[in-house]
């Protein structure tokens, strides 16, 4: 039996999840009242009137924001209804909407609940998720507008250090948010769910597969609807900035840049993130309630995955303390460490937390679903399986880097010459298929999806990272406003990470470099558009050229690329849920032709 008793598990799952939220409410609070006044203008020095100024650019792009999402949102909930009303119908229809117990699928010697109260949660647990999907963009979107924008913007007057960890704590708002409350409503709707279900955890778990699948739907939706609003705004933008009057731009232009890039980079990143941390969650209890952790109704190493997430909550917690509070970032250049510092640091605590978590919840031996059989695993075998996935994770990350970090000479070129650069990285979902064989060699079909939850344990910290740079963009037009840079320096270091978590690979580096070549040559940091292009063109030219380019790629990053990525894992997750469906009805499709 586990160390952990499943009391211990009941206090320190919610518990953990309480303590993320408490922290992005105290990252919340922290908010500057005013900059210092050295750095402003004798003009500038009342700081009521740009204040006011701020106001009201940030009315504009909260309308702009908040009609968009709630028109989403509402065509998305009539979706999602009917969609809920398809799964009850679907899965109801296994036993002719039946009220008698049967017997459990992979243990027919125990009894189970009927498949109509399946099919009762399961369309529950659908719209569950497919709400926490919403909130969590809902939610990101208001930090972003009210909060983290103008907090930024203040700072920057203090230095580039001051602007990137007050860029930095605004985003770990989202990170933290979004873990703790998607960690807290899973745990919170199998709690209750329990109560009806009793020992049938069989039931219990598959109806639970239903919070993946709705918040894959809205992730969906979110990523692709906002991504092309947000490709409009773009455009738009680029158009405003050369057609309309110069008086007009300050406020029109930036709002379209503001709407669009909130729209798609913050609230579509949000949903995006949540879909893949719901669904690993929730592949893995669907398999480890077949395997002996489910017979034998041990509910502490039944609930692995979620301590497990548990775990990475307080390890990131921990690392975003130490960065924020106990180290020193002053100069541009050492902005991107840091960056990297926060992914090395949680992943090497989170490897420690992984075996801490393994040694007290996981008995020493147990058996795992292997299609139709069981295979009898060790507690340290699954142990690798989530360290596989935590560190493979990491590479991937730095191989990505390499596609949009400004200070390596491949990039270099490719910002003056090249334009396949993004292909040359096809080659990354190799570590990928490596993790996957690995684990499954070693515990089967749970060994996979535990693997994909170790690769997802440090969310908060990657989800930071993600939101740190449409911040910090979002920023700079208001730091102009009051007198500031602009945070150009602060903003070439930050869409080095914003392409990182998108595992449709060449879409996502080749946007991303582009759009980070458009950054890197505005910011006259090219010395072969500074020498060989300044021969025949004019530097307008070249930022034009360089705008259309980035006008390309950011489709190709922020349009294209993930929700081909949702779609994927949607499929997965929808074959789950219906599985009882087709498994009794058969391909009904194939019965017609």
């Amino acid at each position: 039996m586990a160390l952990l008793s499943a009391l211990a598990t009941e206090i320190v799952i919610p518990a953990c999840a309480t303590v993320g939220i408490a922290y992005s409410y105290y990252l919340v609070r922290w908010f500057p009242e005013s900059r210092n006044s050295d750095s402003l203008d004798d003009a500038e020095q009342d700081l009521t009137s740009v204040k006011a100024e701020y106001d009201r650019m940030r009315r504009g792009v909260s309308e702009g924001v908040e009609a968009f999402l709630f028109t989403e949102y509402w065509y998305g909930g009539v979706f999602m209804v009917a969609f809920a009303i398809l799964i009850f119908l679907c899965l109801g229809s296994v036993e002719s909407f039946s009220t008698q117990s049967r017997p459990c699928r992979f243990d027919p010697s125990n009894m189970c609940k009927p498949a109509l109260a399946t099919a009762v949660f399961s369309a529950v647990s659908f719209l569950l998720g497919a709400f926490t999907s919403v909130l969590s963009g809902f939610l990101g979107m208001k930090i972003a507008i009210y909060a983290a924008n103008a907090r930024t913007a203040f700072k920057e007057g203090e230095g580039d250090g001051k602007a990137f960890f007050s860029a930095f704590r605004s985003s770990a708002v989202m990170g933290f948010l979004l873990a703790a409350k998607g960690l807290l409503v899973l745990y919170i709707a199998i709690y209750l769910f329990k109560l009806y279900y009793g020992d049938d955890w069989e039931g219990l778990f598959a109806a639970i597969a239903g919070y993946g699948l709705g918040g894959s739907s809205m992730a969906l939706l979110g990523r692709a609807a906002g991504g092309i609003y947000a490709k409009i705004a773009d455009v738009s933008y680029h158009l405003i900035k050369e057609n309309w009057p110069a008086a007009d731009q300050v406020y029109v232009a930036v709002i379209y840049d503001y709407v669009g890039d909130i729209v798609g980079d913050i609230a579509g990143m949000e949903t995006d993130f949540f879909c893949s941390y719901a669904e690993s969650c929730c592949a893995a209890l669907v398999v480890a309630s077949i395997s002996s952790f489910g017979n034998d109704h041990n509910f502490s190493a039944m609930c692995y995955p979620l301590l497990i997430s548990s775990m990475g909550i307080l390890v990131c917690l921990m690392t975003t303390v130490f960065t924020t509070n106990f180290s020193e970032t002053k100069e541009v250049k050492e902005i991107k460490p840091a960056l990297r510092k926060q992914l090395i640091i949680s992943t090497i605590l989170m490897t420690f937390g992984i075996v801490i978590v393994s040694w007290i919840a996981l008995p020493s031996s147990f058996t795992v679903y292997n299609f139709g059989s069981q295979k009898v695993v060790k507690n340290w075998q699954l142990c690798f399986c989530v360290g596989v996935g935590l560190w493979f994770g990491l590479i991937i990350e730095f191989i990505t880097k390499l596609c949009t970090n400004d200070g390596i000479s491949l990039f270099q070129e490719f910002a003056a010459e090249r334009v396949g650069f993004g292909l040359a990285f096809v080659d990354i979902p190799i570590f990928t298929f490596l993790s996957i064989l690995l684990s499954y060699r070693i515990a089967s079909v749970y060994g996979i999806a535990v693997a994909a939850v170790g690769m997802l344990s440090t969310i908060a910290t990657r989800l930071a990272i993600n939101a740190y740079s449409p911040i910090s963009d979002h920023a700079r037009p208001v730091s102009k406003r009051i007198g500031g840079r602009g945070l150009r320096d602060v903003q070439s270091s930050s869409n080095t990470r914003a392409t990182i978590g998108k595992i449709a690979i060449s879409a996502s580096n080749t946007g991303g470099a582009w759009e980070k070549a458009r950054k890197y040559i505005r910011a006259g940091a090219s010395e072969y558009a500074k020498t060989e292009y300044a021969k025949t063109h004019f530097p307008k030219k070249i930022h034009r050229a360089v705008d259309k380019g980035d006008t390309i790629g950011n489709p190709l990053k922020d349009t294209s690329g993930p929700p081909l990525n949702i779609l994927i894992q949607l499929m997965v997750v929808e074959s789950l849920v219906f599985a009882p469906f087709f498994t009794t009805h058969g391909g009904l499709l194939f019965k017609i032709i």
